[in-house]
């Protein structure tokens, strides 16, 4: 590998781009989203996500001068001017990551730190874990991915919890939900991709893009 060719840090305006790569993405499937939330549930998984991370990126775009307070004022932002599990979870992903957050910019071990330091203060909100059908089988795996990863290329790092998220996602299909309205489908709950695993692997595999292109 060209060295040269390495993205050994990320910085705000990188982050910032990454999320509204991701913004994008999910806009793109939000009916999608809502259709497999309708199966099990309310049906607007679509519509949730999309506004929770569309107030992220407004607060981001804000232009914040280091990642601690830029991923608490997300946090916070998305927890009190939208409701639901799904802001519930991605604000507590947010303020996790703004605890492990360190300057400016991050390099590969900043940024794993950060990524877990997000999962592990989601799992205080959930006790889900991949097996569940819920978001944690995309969200679990591309953390684990990420922290296992031995690259210090930024690119590397998100494109192996891209892939791992989105395998978590669809081994989804076939699993029973048990959380939730869908666990009261029991065996009816298989045959169809989590809501929120599909959405949090979109976001993953966004983050991968941008950085790749």
């Amino acid at each position: 590998m060209d060295n040269s060719l390495i993205m050994d840090t990320l910085t705000i305006e990188d982050f910032y781009w990454m999320f509204r790569k991701a913004l994008e993405r999910i806009k793109e499937r939000e009916d999608e989203f809502s259709r497999l939330d309708a199966l099990t549930g309310d049906g607007d998984h679509g519509t949730a996500i999309v506004t929770a991370l569309n107030t992220a990126v407004k607060v981001a775009e804000k232009g914040s001068t280091d990642f601690k307070t830029m991923l608490y004022d997300m946090g916070i932002a998305v927890m009190m001017e939208t409701s639901g599990s799904t802001s519930t979870l991605l604000g507590a992903f947010f303020l996790g990551m703004s605890d492990a957050a360190c300057g400016v910019e991050l390099d590969a071990a900043c940024m794993k730190a950060m990524f877990v330091a997000g999962l592990d203060n989601v799992r205080k909100q959930t006790k889900a874990e991949v097996g569940d059908k819920t978001m944690m089988d995309a969200l679990i795996p591309a953390i684990n991915a990420l922290e296992s990863c031995t690259s210090d290329d930024i690119e590397d790092l998100l494109s192996a919890a891209a892939l791992d998220a989105q395998k978590g996602a669809e081994a989804t299909v076939n699993m029973v939900a048990k959380f939730g309205r869908a666990r009261n489908y029991g065996e009816r709950s298989k045959g169809f991709m989590d809501s929120g695993a599909a959405s949090w692997s979109t976001m993953f595999a966004a983050f991968a893009e941008y950085i790749m292109y």
